[in-house]
């Protein structure tokens, strides 16, 4: 199997990244493989990825998901990676499914994969958030030019040619949009994968509220066209 390592941005998340990294070393990936990236977690964060097995690295401050993703993915292509997998700290993804996302890339099919949620049967979406993620899926088509069926899924892989040409500049959530910009602009070819969301009391807790995914709209209209 092809080098994977598995880039995980993590923020005061020391009640579920434990669980989350012996999950996937369960799978078969190796700790040193499992990039955890402690986003200036003011909790036991850094310390219970680290004694889970993982390779944790650490921010000063709090910068935001995207600052996470780029250093995590800056460090698995430093040391060889051949797919780098973007994966939730807080216990929403399918371990199990990694390998069913990094597929299309073995294959030689695509150089990104791109989960989708309501793409698998198994994702109970709430429907508030069913609703804002269909806007969000209009909103890309309109601004980015892809029409995807789930456009903010942080379950992700990237081949080592698109992970070296998709250069994250936006620290926050504002990357997912930057991501999907990046793959029209640099015409990467891309597949939608089934996963599955699992919805939990703490996930609804860390995950995007309705109002911060209009701010976060409103961020990208002024980054794209008013700054």
């Amino acid at each position: 199997m092809q080098k994977t390592f598995i880039v995980i941005a993590a923020y005061n998340e020391e009640r579920s990244i434990s669980d989350v990294v012996h999950g996937l070393k369960k799978e078969g990936y190796h700790g040193r493989n499992i990039i955890v990236v402690d986003d200036g977690s003011n909790d036991n964060t850094f310390k219970e990825a680290q004694k889970a097995g993982a390779t944790v690295l650490k921010h000063a401050i709090n910068r935001g998901q995207g600052a996470a993703l780029r250093t995590g993915m800056d460090y698995s292509l430093k040391h060889k990676a051949e797919i780098i997998v973007h994966f939730d700290a807080d216990g929403q993804h399918n371990p199990k499914e990694v390998k069913d996302i990094i597929q299309p890339i073995i294959n030689k099919e695509a150089d990104v994969a791109l989960g989708s949620r309501f793409l698998s049967k198994k994702s109970d979406v709430p429907l508030i958030k069913r609703i804002v993620l269909k806007m969000g899926v209009v909103f890309t088509f309109i601004f980015s030019g892809i029409w995807l069926t789930d456009t903010h899924n942080g379950f992700r892989a990237f081949s080592r040619k698109a992970a070296e040409n998709i250069e994250i500049t936006q620290d926050k959530m504002e990357h997912a949009s930057e991501i999907i910009d990046l793959i029209k602009l640099k015409n990467i070819k891309y597949r939608e994968i089934p996963v599955t969301i699992k919805y939990t009391k703490h996930s609804m807790e860390k995950g995007q509220s309705p109002l911060n995914s209009i701010r976060i709209a409103a961020r990208l209209i002024w980054t794209k066209f008013l700054r």
